[in-house]
């Protein structure tokens, strides 16, 4: 097998345990971790070097002298009930104050807003006072058994990534580091200059990781130090009174606390967003990647490679933006939790090369006496492979402490095994794309921007309320399909390109995902039920154009041949319960999860194929409308199952059923790709028994059994190598 292709973790006092290592997984590169750093005999090694570089922290010595220009937030205080005309509200509370400062700095009677939450309205200034001393705010004239809160601005004064890694790690008495502001004007001059003294003074440096650059996603903690609020894609954390002016300036208009506030929902990823959200996350863009550009090629200047971390403070980057290919970057790297988080790294455009950090990250709540490691490592690589199988990252490496996962031997050969892995598929591979037998499209709000990040609440970490719907994209990171991401603005302002052949609308409603108000814009039903009706597949999941209006809740009810009942019909009998005996999509599907499911379905005639009823609700259906065809899936989290269910309504919904095969392993515990510019296939074992199967391709069918995860590459000419 081939060399390289992966990087390794370093630290101090390590320097032949960490060569050991690196020989075993055969890395070609190592790299510092938050907490670790680099000793010159690591650095002078035959390894590239990857140097984590904090362009907005770990300068304490200078924010220190500029504490206004730290980065700022619009928080909201716990909601209070009013049970006397005067009213104090202690806004700090819920918050943690070694993290976050009000800033009394900007003058709080232009910035902050207090809100009477019970009917909307806002109290006049000159009803409401501040003490600074107290942190709080006091009401006059509060209206009785009414809920009041303050919208305020803070200084975020401990960098949430640091601090997270510091309390996780137990660092002690080590100094806390202070973030700042990129867009205040000391801060951006000290940026440039110290990026200049920093690549003059480390010459042996080959590639500037930059983790990340100027505005952490939002992360805020409560006042017992624990996580209270967390949005990966937030940008709560990038306003200022200077953002704002600019904002006003370009725009026309202010905005106010509440456009970042939100009633509480700090314009969370679900919520459709608003017209001045969409043009304040532009005007960030805008300013981020240029001066992300500006440092981009003072490394190029240098000699170095650029790359950014997809984490910490990457907002505004946007790697699927419209600005992104300003930025000229070299690289990206991501942590992977996924198929759908390797994909969203995998697919990023304008880069040389891409890189997924695996997991288990080498810290001691993973990592300690009694615990297996090697199960977690193995996991996150099975579920990995899938999407590296239809879209490879070029480079894989893991992050923290060498030091501690040296001490787990299983765990060291499990990784070996994956590395050497992760090679073979680029050597069978040799640059090509896997085949795809249809396109499909996610319809949404956010659309390419948001490219394999929908139904995210934190980075691949399991939601109730979402889990659901994040199975789809699971399903596709692995599946033998193209897929894209467009918004419902895409839709109504260009139509529906034709090499689409199936659009998925998913998501709970009311949601960004599912769509909310915009399905009141009859032109938006109009035009996805002609294109179905000429032709086109549509797949609804869960709650899909969802919205209550003109008598219906799905507003694509009448080609999805189903609705939900909302409890304003309930006198309307619905006759229509009887299952369908045998379909294409359920052929070799023994059993369904729904997941969290919706409720309360029906189907609206006999035009509709019940594929799954019980409960007294439709929770799977099909059905033919003109020349297209549709498919509802009332929930569809991710197992192998559920991928193929939805594979087969993919192909269903899609006239495709025959092309299906080409790439087809009928036991649903593996998975064919096939790669047809070389003439190869591999055939992949998701699960941790032996599994025997029938694969299908190029009119031909092989038996195979493959042992607990193994991977088999074969030449489609002449069968298994």
């Amino acid at each position: 097998m081939s060399y390289g292709r992966v990087t390794i973790p370093g630290e101090e006092n390590y320097y032949n345990e960490t060569m050991a290592v690196a020989r075993r997984w055969k890395a070609d590169a190592i790299r510092d971790c938050d907490g670790t750093k680099l000793d010159d005999e690591l650095k002078q090694s035959e390894l590239k070097i990857y140097n984590a570089y904090f362009p907005t922290r770990a300068q304490n010595q200078f924010i220190r002298e500029h504490m206004e220009e730290c980065p700022q937030i619009y928080l909201m205080s716990k909601r209070t009930l009013a049970t006397r005309s005067k009213l104090t509200i202690a806004f700090m509370d819920e918050y943690y104050q070694k993290q976050l400062v009000p800033n009394y700095h900007d003058d709080p009677a232009k910035y902050w807003e207090v809100i009477d939450r019970t009917d909307g309205t806002v109290v006049p200034k000159e009803n409401w006072s501040l003490d600074q001393e107290e942190n709080c705010v006091t009401i006059s004239d509060a209206a009785l058994f009414h809920e009041y809160t303050v919208s305020f601005l803070a200084y975020i004064i401990w960098d949430p990534v640091e601090m997270y890694n510091h309390l996780t790690n137990d660092w002690g008495d080590k100094e806390h580091e202070i973030p700042f502001d990129a867009l205040q004007p000391h801060s951006q001059e000290f940026i440039l200059k110290t990026m200049k003294e920093w690549l003059q003074d480390n010459p042996e440096i080959d590639v500037v990781r930059f983790t990340t650059f100027f505005y952490q996603f939002t992360l805020v903690f409560n006042q017992y130090g624990k996580e209270k609020f967390v949005d990966w894609f937030g940008y709560g954390a990038s306003v200022s009174p200077r953002m704002l002016k600019r904002f006003e300036k370009k725009y026309g208009y202010a905005m106010r606390a509440e456009d970042f506030v939100d009633e509480g929902y700090y314009n969370s990823a679900f919520r459709v967003p608003s017209a001045s959200l969409k043009k304040y996350m532009d005007l960030v863009q805008d300013f981020v990647t240029g001066m992300v550009r500006e440092l981009t090629d003072l490394v190029h200047e240098s000699g170095k490679e650029a790359m950014m971390f997809l984490g910490d403070q990457w907002i505004g980057t946007e790697p699927y933006g419209k600005y992104a290919q300003r930025m000229n970057l070299d690289a990206v790297v991501g942590s992977v939790g996924d198929g759908t988080t390797l994909r969203m790294i995998s697919d990023i455009p304008n880069v040389k090369y891409t890189e997924g950090r695996f997991l288990p990250y080498f810290f001691p709540d993973t990592f300690y006496e009694g615990n297996d490691p090697s199960i977690e490592a193995r996991a996150n690589w099975v579920q990995a492979r899938r999407a590296i199988l239809r879209s490879p990252i070029e480079r894989m490496g893991y992050g923290g402490y060498l030091s501690l996962a040296d001490k787990f031997p299983k765990f060291v050969d499990t990784v070996a095994e994956i590395t050497e892995e992760f090679r073979g598929i680029h050597d069978n591979m040799q640059g090509t794309r896997a085949y795809c037998g249809l396109k499909v499209a996610i319809l949404n709000h956010w659309g390419k921007l948001r490219t394999w990040q929908a139904f995210t609440v934190a980075h691949a970490l399991y939601c109730k309320e979402a889990y659901s719907y994040y199975g789809i994209l699971e399903s596709l990171s692995g599946m033998n399909v193209e897929v894209e991401f467009i918004s419902f603005d895409d839709v109504l302002e260009n139509g529906i390109d034709e090499s689409i052949d199936v659009i998925i609308n998913a998501g709970a409603a009311g949601t960004a995902f599912s769509g909310g108000d915009i399905w009141s814009q009859t032109r938006l039903s109009e035009i996805l039920t002609a294109w179905v009706m000429n032709g086109g597949g549509l797949i609804g999941v869960g709650e899909p154009s969802a919205v209550d209006f003109q008598g219906r809740f799905f507003q694509l009810a009448s080609i999805l041949g189903v609705d939900e009942e909302r409890g304003f019909s309930i006198s309307t009998d619905k006759y229509f319960k009887t299952m369908s005996d045998r379909h294409f999509i359920t052929d070799g599907i023994e059993y369904f999860d729904f997941g969290e499911t919706v409720n309360s379905v029906y189907a609206l005639d006999e035009a509709t194929e019940i594929l799954e009823y019980s409960n007294d609700e439709v929770h799977l259906a099909a059905r033919a409308v003109g020349a297209g065809r549709t498919v509802y899936i009332a929930g569809l989290p991710f197992s192998f199952s559920n991928a193929r269910l939805l594979m087969r309504s993919l192909y269903f919904a899609a006239h495709k059923e025959e092309e299906m095969l080409n790439g087809y392993s009928e036991n649903i515990n593996c998975e064919a790709s096939l790669y047809p510019d070389v003439s190869k296939y591999c055939i992949v074992n998701n699960s941790d028994e032996q599994q025997e199967t029938k694969v299908h391709f190029g009119g031909q069918v092989i038996n195979l059994t493959l042992q607990p995860y193994e991977s088999i590459w074969g030449d489609m000419n002449v069968g298994i190598n």
